[in-house]
């Protein structure tokens, strides 16, 4: 940076603020400060006369100048301090006038700068922000802005001033503090780029989830460095097989061979990659350019109908890369940040050829266990072409399916996935949709719970549950996958349970599908209550609290199927969980119908059972009452202990009409 033009700044940004405090002084209501102000004003304006006759030369700041009034101060004892002041306020109030109109023609600068950039004019995008900072020079976006400009230009140098100059405007910026971070990395200045990155953290504490990413990728460009550093000095020493690694790939770079040449020179040069040394000369020899840019074995990966020799030369391929990538972040990177291979990789996981889906998938499945490689899969891959052909592996063998599953789960607990996920779900709906609809004789039963599960845990987020409840069509899939599991609660137990995790969280969201959906969940879960498998009488329980208000005639076939009783037994031998889902249950069946209430009082052996047409008296602590304090649920309390106030309700005096409003004890957590 240049030191004069720094020292200007400085100077200028000095008088800004002593100006502006002398005269908000002389503004001031107390006289002695009005006065100390005046004589300060009028010692500064005779020294700046001092110097205009010493030195009259000019710096290319907008400097701020106090100007005397028209007719000139002779002596401090002449000066008339109104007069002064009135002057000082006016020429305050011409530059203010004159910043306003040069910073709307600094932001049309810096407009059209956005523009140029965003066309890929980066020359062009300078020269506005150029010409936005001869307007106003303490702009720190234009400096900024200006340096993301000289970085796509690869002048990291000239990037590195506008950011420093955006710090002298705002010491804060922390837009100047990436962009220095981005360029000494380029640079090769790791350790100065860390600080920048860093100090990011230090100014907005919030930022840690982006400035993590910016460390690791110093962290990952620097181990790369190294890397390369060694395999020079191994191909320098001579030996074996560093030389061989680059005359092999010398050897695939000969065009137009026939496909099984490529495809046992692949073959070879897969058997030689055993280290680190031979995978970074494969990158520094340019491999993975040399593979998937030749003609031949591009025909192969896009012919449809493939071949023998067509499908050896794509499995050969994929292994290579298995090969070059494991442990190799670099190489991930490499392979897939280039658009033609992230495409290609998102298509041959959907291949007709089954050695080649199961390669494919070995290969992302391994890029997956770091990261930075989830991160390179989510942010480069088609995600919505990935996910379709993950859940279409439900009908291979166990393997491939579990596999398959397992890239599906380590995805998903990316919050990247999860973002993308929730923007994207109307397209990636109908895959889900047919999972739902699978036969599950057919499918793998442990890659189907996993999946089952990935979707319960990701409607648990408000927005994306909203969408799935709103879709019809999967939640009539819900339905049916039950009701086909339900042919053999034993043998698919573990996706019952899964799936009621799932329809529980749907229920969540209110209104319903529909209220046919809701009476139908509500007849198969009273149905699952049968079961012997605490697991899915919990949840069955769980998902029943929330749809048995949905219809009177279904709370009226709960009765019928004895739900009170089972209810009831919940409060006794369940565990918390369980219980509260029997107690908002109960509160359904004893707000609607008189009889529901008799059977509680008569089930529950530890209260006097009173006869109809008496009262409950709130002294008599029933274990319904205690259950529901223990648990929290006081409008329920409030509601059973207040039957002391009212007659149980006859038949005709039941709740019967399910359009009109529901009592006031009706309403449950």
């Amino acid at each position: 940076m240049d030191a004069d033009q720094e020292k200007d700044l400085q100077k200028f940004l000095k008088n800004v603020d002593e100006i502006t405090n002398l005269i908000q002084e002389m503004n001031s209501d107390d006289p002695v400060v009005q006065q100390n102000a005046v004589l300060e004003t009028e010692k500064r304006l005779l020294l700046m006369e001092e110097d205009q006759e010493e030195d009259e030369c000019r710096t290319t700041l907008n400097k701020t100048v106090i100007s005397p009034p028209q007719t000139a101060v002779k002596s401090a004892e002449e000066v008339n301090s109104e007069a002064f002041l009135a002057s000082v306020e006016k020429d305050a109030k011409e530059r203010a006038k004159r910043r306003r109109e040069n910073k709307v023609l600094a932001d049309a600068l810096k407009e059209k700068g956005n523009e140029a950039f965003a066309e890929g004019n980066y020359e062009t995008a300078i020269l506005h922000y150029s010409e936005g900072l001869e307007k106003l020079k303490d702009v720190k976006v234009l400096y900024t802005n200006r340096a993301q400009a000289y970085m796509k230009l690869k002048n990291y140098e000239k990037a590195l001033v506008d950011c420093e100059w955006a710090l002298k405007c705002d010491e804060k910026c922390t837009k100047a503090y990436f962009h220095m971070g981005k360029a000494n990395l380029a640079l090769k200045n790791y350790s100065v780029s860390r600080e920048c990155y860093k100090k990011i953290l230090e100014i907005n504490p919030k930022l840690q989830t982006q400035v993590k990413d910016y460390l690791n990728q110093v962290d990952l460009q620097e181990k790369a460095d190294l890397q390369e550093k060694e395999a020079h000095e191994l191909l320098d020493s001579g030996k074996n097989t560093a030389v061989n690694t680059k005359n092999l790939l010398e050897t695939l770079s000969k065009p137009d061979q026939i496909p099984l040449f490529y495809a046992g020179g692949i073959e070879i040069l897969t058997e030689m990659i055993k280290e680190c040394t031979e995978q970074t000369l494969f990158r520094m020899h340019n491999g993975f350019s040399i593979i998937s840019d030749n003609e031949v074995i591009r025909r192969c990966f896009s012919t449809a109908g493939k071949d023998a020799v067509e499908e050896t030369v794509c499995v050969s391929v994929l292994k290579l890369w298995q090969a070059v990538c494991c442990g190799n972040e670099e190489n991930q990177r490499v392979l897939v940040m280039h658009p033609d291979r992230a495409r290609l990789l998102a298509t041959l996981l959907s291949s007709k050829v089954l050695a080649i889906r199961q390669q494919s998938l070995a290969l992302l499945l391994q890029l997956a266990q770091t990261e930075s490689g989830r991160s390179l899969i989510i942010s480069h891959l088609d995600l919505t072409r990935l996910l379709e052909a993950l859940v279409s592996f439900l009908d291979f063998a166990d393997k491939e399916a579990n596999t398959a599953m397992g890239l599906f789960t380590d995805l998903a607990l990316e919050e990247r996935f999860q973002v993308w996920f929730q923007a994207n779900l109307p397209g990636v709906l109908p895959a889900l949709t047919g999972v739902l609809k699978t036969d599950p004789k057919v499918s793998s039963s442990s890659a189907l719970c996993q999946c089952i599960a990935i979707m319960g845990n990701l409607s648990a987020e408000p927005a994306t549950r909203r969408h799935m409840a709103a879709c019809e069509e999967f939640g009539d899939g819900c339905l049916s996958l039950l009701a086909k599991c339900e042919e053999d609660v034993d043998l698919f137990r573990e996706v019952i349970y899964t799936l009621l995790g799932l329809m529980m969280n749907l229920c969540l969201q209110a209104p319903f599908v529909s209220e046919v959906w809701a009476v139908e969940v509500s007849r198969r879960c009273l149905s699952l209550l049968n079961s012997q498998d605490g697991g899915i009488l919990t949840r069955a329980a769980g998902v029943l609290s929330r749809t048995l208000s949905s219809s009177l005639k279904i709370v009226e076939e709960a009765l019928q199927a004895g739900v009170v009783k089972k209810m009831m037994k919940f409060l006794k031998t369940g565990g918390e969980t369980a219980s509260r889902y029997a107690i908002k249950i109960l509160a359904i069946c004893t707000n609607s119908y008189h009889e529901a209430r008799e059977e509680v009082i008569r089930l529950d052996k530890r209260a006097p059972i009173p006869p109809l047409e008496t009262q409950l008296v709130p002294d008599n602590q029933s274990l319904l009452v205690q259950q529901a304090e223990e648990l929290g649920f006081s409008i329920l309390k409030r509601m059973w202990l207040g039957w002391n106030s009212i007659t149980i309700l006859k038949p005709q005096q039941r709740w019967q009409n399910s359009l009109e409003p529901r009592p006031s004890g009706c309403v449950y957590q």
